[in-house]
């Protein structure tokens, strides 16, 4: 099943998800099933469980937007433990649609999360899979990408949104 990407303005995207504690049912794995299909579907590289209104720290990644099976990520519960570096990169947000902005990351992420089944597990990324990495972490945060973009250039886009919001462009 394919889920609406929720936009900007939902209060579930500035709210921390709970943490997912029963591993391995049918629900878990239909839920990620279909997380990586609505992420697919919006042509993105990663998609966390609040931008379809589900508030769990779930969340999936593939840098290769489907073209390799073998870089399907799963992050549940994640945690960053390490970061090195830096690059500054444009940056985009399913959850905003049609904006992006140059945003600074580290260049190197480590994180700590666990699995379908519940087994932790640690991975590196670099470059725009450490940015992915922290991106979907925020989320999990119920933080955007925008804050870490200057206060005029997020209050531009804020006022741009509540714009399209009046004209009934955004819902």
């Amino acid at each position: 099943m394919i889920y609406p990407i929720v936009k900007y303005g939902h209060p579930v995207l500035e709210q921390r998800g709970a943490d997912v504690t029963e591993f391995d049912t049918p629900e878990l794995h239909k839920l990620i099933e279909d997380m990586f299909e609505s992420m697919y579907a919006a042509k993105g590289v990663g998609l966390a469980a609040p931008q379809i209104g589900v508030g769990q720290r779930l969340a999936v990644i593939d840098t290769s937007i489907g073209e390799d099976p073998a870089a399907k990520i799963l992050l549940i519960n994640p945690e960053i433990l390490h970061m090195e570096g830096s690059q500054k990169s444009e940056e985009g947000c399913l959850s905003i649609p049609t904006f992006r902005e140059q945003v600074n990351r580290p260049k190197k992420v480590t994180v700590r999360a666990q699995d379908a089944t519940g087994k932790p597990f640690e991975m590196t990324g670099e470059d725009l899979l450490a940015r992915a990495f922290l991106h979907e972490t925020d989320h999990l945060h119920g933080k955007l990408y925008i804050s870490h973009v200057s206060a005029l250039k997020r209050d531009l886009i804020r006022r741009k949104i509540r714009k399209l919001q009046k004209l009934g462009e955004w819902d």
